[in-house]
């Protein structure tokens, strides 16, 4: 009896919630009489857009049926668009490989990631919605990153974007060439050595895959598990993604080299000199993720960077993306990064996409997110003004329906 009544009192309280509340989850909410910028089509003048259960069930324009029942809000004078993808970032406090080892493919910086982290408020504030967090670039491999949807989580695994239906994997592979993973053994001294010795591992991971194959499922033949060897067999079937540190033009074509060498799939990230070099990117076919700054300095291998690298890769037909690189640049700052390709000669369309879906193809997640389309997830943001203008704040970050950072709200105001 006792536990009747219970359940009874529970079902009263959540009834009192509700009503407080005036919608649930799976109440229709509508967002009205926004510029609504899709991405996937044209921006719609006064429009509509319709949530339900996380999903997005309708964007049109003000002739759009709007559901029974539904709770309204009037965003008149606003601008709406996909919350922003985020292809390369370090928020979140964690780390990768250490000093035992030039390469660290068994490394998950998913161990390492703490939810709490204000870092992830200060990229909602920004309209970041989903990312890619990366160990850093100081190995040749620092280990495995991990895709994240910024819910409000109490552990990392209810903030993981799966890219396969076993949901087993969750993310890509760091790699980096260059000065930065140059050093004192056990790192490469030289830029040919870095090279040599990621072409050896590979090679080692196709015996081991080979060894498996054979196999054919029976344990008594299975190598020795080796979960290093296992991230490295995921990315040659092209189920991780290499993500690849890159910035001098030798150091790029060095990058697509080895990937069409063992047939992975790649993601030039940085590129500093693209600019030399669009031509031959373009011809890899493998997407770019840039980032542009305000101020120069730093890495001398960085030095011939340019802001116009947006407009020269798109112009190759590259599919280009930009990055925060947080923090070298500030997630709250990621539009400008866009808008800062728009001023070098970047359409304006491509700039949209390059924080987008542009980004959300790159990591396999563009079913789901990165434009405003009937079955995506929910996930947008409402602005002051123009995307990329100096003067437009975030004013909200709605993830999969619901509203996680407002900037009425004192507390989410303080990022």
């Amino acid at each position: 009896m006792n536990k009747m009544i219970r359940s009874l009192m529970l079902a009263f309280v959540c009834v009192l919630i509700t009503g407080a509340q005036g919608f649930t989850q799976s109440t229709p909410q509508v967002f009205k009489g926004a510029q609504i910028i899709p991405i996937s089509g044209e921006p719609i003048n006064n429009g509509v857009l319709i949530v339900e259960d996380g999903k997005i069930t309708a964007v049109g324009d003000a002739n759009t049926r709007i559901p029974r029942g539904a709770k309204v809000h009037d965003v008149s004078g606003k601008v709406l668009m996909p919350g922003l993808v985020d292809t390369h970032s370090h928020i979140g406090e964690g780390d990768g490989g250490d000093r035992s080892s030039a390469l660290h493919p068994d490394v998950r910086i998913m161990d390492t990631i703490n939810p709490r982290a204000k870092s992830f408020k200060r990229a909602l504030a920004g309209g970041i919605t989903s990312v890619n967090v990366m160990p850093g670039s100081g190995h040749l491999m620092s280990g495995q990153t991990v895709y994240l949807k910024l819910r409000d989580a109490n552990s990392v695994e209810d903030m993981l974007l799966y890219t396969d239906k076993e949901k087993t994997i969750y993310g890509g592979l760091k790699m980096a060439n260059g000065t930065n993973p140059r050093g004192n053994s056990p790192k490469p001294g030289t830029r040919a050595k870095a090279a040599s010795m990621v072409r050896e591992l590979f090679i080692k991971a196709q015996e081991y895959k080979a060894k498996v194959d054979a196999a054919d499922g029976d344990e008594s033949k299975m190598p020795a598990r080796n979960i290093g060897m296992e991230t490295l067999v995921e990315v040659l079937e092209g189920k991780r993604t290499v993500h690849n540190h890159t910035h001098k033009h030798q150091d790029i074509l060095s990058a697509i080299r080895l990937a069409d060498e063992f047939g992975y799939n790649l993601v030039l990230q940085h590129v500093s000199e693209a600019w030399k070099v669009a031509v031959e990117i373009a011809a890899s076919g493998y997407p770019a993720s840039i980032i542009t700054l305000d101020s120069f300095g730093g890495k001398v291998e960085a030095a011939d960077l340019s802001n116009a690298n947006g407009k020269y890769l798109d112009e190759s037909g590259v599919l280009v993306g930009f990055h925060t690189d947080d923090g070298i640049t500030d997630s709250r700052m990621f539009l400008r990064s866009a808008a800062m390709g728009v001023r070098e000669g970047m359409s304006r369309k491509s700039a949209l996409e390059a924080v987008t879906i542009a980004n959300a193809k790159m990591m396999d997640i563009d079913d789901r997110t990165g434009t405003l389309e009937k079955g995506k997830d929910a996930d947008f943001i409402i602005l002051s003004g123009d995307p990329f203008s100096v003067y437009t704040h975030v004013e909200q970050t709605w993830i999969e329906g619901i509203n996680v950072w407002d900037r009425n709200n004192p507390e989410d105001k303080e990022y």
